[in-house]
């Protein structure tokens, strides 16, 4: 059995190193940030630290397992990582986090059971693939990156326009992905998932489009880079 004092300190060890991997996310905008991390890596410590030392009278019996509720911290832990994984259209974003989530059960996991140089390991792992893998990342790949966003364009000829709409967006090197179309009577709404080159200016192709005979309303939403 350990001390209160020892007890405390695995606690906090775990707060310090779950939060570092939490700012970060914090930092990001993600739905799990900071305090989500801290407080699962605090819990995950305090059931390894239950399972551990909790049941000491029991510790003789045959069927007593201390690594019973550990295992049980792998599985249980998901579900928080499924609310962490937030889809966008056909993009899935929060995968990360949801895998941060994970790890730092693990880390404290780790730190409740005393293995402290392998929860500072892993910490120090996550937060170098975190922060210095995506510079490395974007420095290498910036060129090849591309922003996806939704065009809806609204057309006043039952859609007829259309086929030199979307020659007009393979000319200019933006990627359809996905379309979905609203008829109704002589209108037509064209919902046009895209994708555009990081270095691919839009306003060009956005004009081109506007000046066809049949285009009523023109609009570009959700820009965002794909990480």
């Amino acid at each position: 059995m350990i001390s209160y004092g020892e007890m405390v300190l695995r606690l906090l060890i775990a707060a310090g190193l779950c939060g570092l991997i939490g700012f970060e996310r914090e930092a990001r905008d993600q739905a799990a940030g900071l305090r989500t991390h801290i407080i699962l890596g605090v819990g995950a410590a305090l059931f390894t630290l239950v399972s551990a030392y909790g049941f000491g009278e029991l510790r003789d019996a045959r069927s007593f397992d201390p690594t019973r509720i550990a295992a049980q911290i792998v599985s249980g832990v998901g579900f928080l990582g499924a609310g962490a994984i937030l889809r966008y259209g056909n993009d899935v974003r929060g995968v990360t986090t949801a895998a941060t989530l994970w790890t730092v059960a693990a880390i404290g996991t780790a730190v409740g059971a005393g293995y402290l140089f392998g929860a500072v390991s892993a910490t120090a792992i996550v937060l170098l693939t975190l922060l210095a893998l995506r510079m490395l990342r974007r420095k290498i790949t910036s060129r090849f990156s591309t922003n996806v966003a939704v065009m809806e364009i609204s057309f006043g000829d039952g859609g007829d326009s259309a086929p030199q709409a979307l020659e007009m967006l393979d000319r200019h090197g933006i990627h359809v992905r996905n379309m979905d179309v609203e008829l109704e009577g002589e209108r037509a709404r064209y919902s046009i998932s895209v994708r555009i080159p990081a270095r691919q200016g839009v306003q060009d192709t956005l004009r081109e489009i506007s000046g066809l005979p049949g285009v009523e309303r023109l609009t570009l939403n959700g820009l965002h880079s794909l990480e």
